[in-house]
C-alpha cells in the first residue's frame, strides 16, 4: 500500500492486475485500485477534481482531469474517510500513476491540491 499526507488529508491506495479483463496478445493490461481518502484534519473538505498522471514501460504518457472521483464529490468532515475504486488499461505489463485531488476546505473556501502517492501497476508474471 503506498500512502501520502498533504494537508491533513491522508490517501492509501492498492492497485491489483485483473488478468480476467486484460489480454496479453492485443497488449491490453487492466489493472484496478482502491483509493482510501482519509480527513485528519480539523477543517471540513470537499473533493472537486482529480488529475491523473499515467506512464506505462512503453514510454506512454497520459494526463487525465475530471470532477469527482466515479462521479462523486464526496465530502469529508474530519476525521471521516471515503474509500472507491476504479481501474485503468495500459498497453504494457508495467505501469505507474501519481496524482492530486483538488479539495476546498469549507471553513474557509481555499483550494487545496491533495497528493496522491506514486504506485505502481505490474502484472503477476513481472513479479517472477
Amino acid at each position: 500500500m503506498n500512502v501520502c499526507i498533504t494537508h491533513g488529508i491522508k490517501i492509501s491506495v492498492r492497485s491489483k492486475f485483473e488478468p480476467a479483463h486484460s489480454n496479453s496478445s492485443e497488449r491490453r493490461f487492466v489493472f484496478s485500485y482502491e483509493i482510501e481518502i482519509v480527513n485528519e484534519s480539523d477543517h471540513t473538505v470537499q473533493l472537486l477534481r482529480r488529475q491523473w498522471y499515467i506512464f506505462d514501460s512503453n514510454c506512454v504518457r497520459r494526463e487525465v482531469k475530471g470532477e469527482g472521483v466515479v462521479g462523486e464529490q464526496p465530502i469529508l468532515h474530519p476525521r471521516e474517510s471515503h474509500t472507491y475504486k476504479s481501474w485503468c488499461p495500459f498497453n504494457s505489463e508495467i505501469g505507474m500513476m501519481k496524482g492530486y485531488f483538488t479539495m476546498q476546505r469549507s471553513v474557509d473556501e481555499q483550494l487545496i491540491d491533495v497528493k496522491v502517492p506514486p504506485f505502481t501497476m505490474c502484472t503477476s508474471a513481472k513479479l517472477n
